[in-house]
């Protein structure tokens, strides 16, 4: 038997998730959080359009934050001295990039650039370290999270540093 009183309670509390808290639920950073903690993170990322063909980093430029895509694609590019560029990967939807900003300051080592009109959400470092003093168990969280997906990384870099010297040692004999 239906009724209607708990059915407006039930869709209610499955409409919960607004579209930027279901995109943040899908990056591997904040995918563990519950609802509370992704109201608290969607109160501090920002959101913003992208032309195509406008930066949203530069290379060289200070790292601030990490950015997921919403929608569009952006290019990752290494910017060479000689005003020539080297193509690195394509982003697409649901893709983020940038998060080592999370942890320092360093300067970026590739520029991205909005390859169509992006719908992109920026978190940045000092909204992170604000988030740590205020709710601590959020921020550690979040920080744990983050340090598994660049250990993921970091892994699958050696793996593909050890295979590309084997490579090299085998075409050197």
């Amino acid at each position: 038997m239906k009724n209607p009183i708990w059915e407006n309670i039930i869709i209610k509390k499955k409409s919960v998730l607004s579209d930027t808290m279901r995109v943040l639920s899908s990056v591997p950073i904040f995918s563990d959080l519950d609802g509370k903690e992704l109201i608290e993170v969607e109160k501090i990322v920002h959101r913003r359009k992208y032309k195509k063909g406008e930066p949203i980093f530069r290379m060289g430029d200070p790292g601030l934050g990490m950015y997921i895509i919403v929608e569009g694609a952006v290019e990752i590019i290494e910017e060479l001295e000689d005003e020539d560029c080297k193509h690195l990967v394509d982003l697409e939807k649901g893709a983020f990039f940038g998060d080592l900003a999370l942890l320092d300051e360093a300067p970026r080592s590739a520029s991205a650039i909005a390859k169509v009109d992006c719908d992109i959400i920026g978190f940045f470092r000092p909204d992170l370290l604000d988030l740590l003093y205020r709710k601590p168990h959020l921020g550690i969280k979040i920080l744990w999270s983050l340090a598994k997906v660049i250990g993921e990384r970091l892994r699958k870099t050696n793996e593909q540093l050890s295979n590309l010297q084997r490579e090299m040692k085998v075409c050197d004999e």
